[in-house]
């Protein structure tokens, strides 16, 4: 069934208890199908996308993996409470970043009582596809700072546009077209500077 069809009635309306859900009307079950399809499709599509860009932002793919399933796992719990379809991959977008976000949070609180976070060995496949210049890129990149890190990694990598990032960051628009700017140049200048 279309999300559309799905949205016909309450969406926003509170999450029924287990009693009132096994004697809900069929639009009722229609309605969680149709949702349930929503994040599994989302899921299909973007799942591989939005793990890239959480693994640039937290450094490894572990993390980046458990980012992006706690962002889904949110959207599943939220969706019924979305008003329409087009919203559900920009809320999936801005709860990746803001799990990134809590990654980073951690790590400075780990710092801070000394235990320190070593980020998995890259796997013998990604070790063999990295060239030389990769490796550079990568390590000027993580010297980034984290708003920086966001915008480039949101705009190279899903090929976001600026309202797109902004929107996902909760910034503005020319915030974001000015942290790209500078970034660039910063990133430019310390691949000049490693050669």
């Amino acid at each position: 069934m279309p999300w559309s069809d799905a949205r016909r009635g309450s969406i926003g309306a509170q999450a029924e208890s287990p009693l009132t859900a096994a004697a809900a009307p069929p639009a009722s079950a229609a309605r969680a199908d149709a949702v349930d399809e929503l994040v599994a499709e989302l899921f299909r599509t973007h799942r591989l996308a939005l793990v890239r860009v959480a693994v640039l932002l937290v450094g490894d793919t572990p993390t980046a993996e458990d980012v992006v399933q706690e962002a889904f796992i949110g959207l599943f719990r939220s969706a019924r409470r979305l008003t329409s379809a087009d919203k559900a991959l920009a809320y999936v977008r801005a709860s990746v970043v803001n799990g990134c976000r809590s990654v980073h949070r951690a790590r400075s609180r780990a710092l801070l009582r000394r235990i320190q976070h070593v980020p998995p060995v890259w796997s013998a496949e990604a070790a063999v596809l990295a060239r030389e210049e990769s490796i550079t890129t990568l390590q000027a990149f993580s010297r980034l700072s984290g708003r920086s890190r966001e915008v480039l990694a949101l705009r190279y990598y899903l090929d976001l546009t600026d309202a797109e990032i902004a929107e996902a960051l909760g910034v503005s628009k020319s915030t974001v077209s000015s942290t790209a700017s500078r970034a660039l140049s910063t990133l430019a200048a310390e691949i000049k500077e490693d050669r």
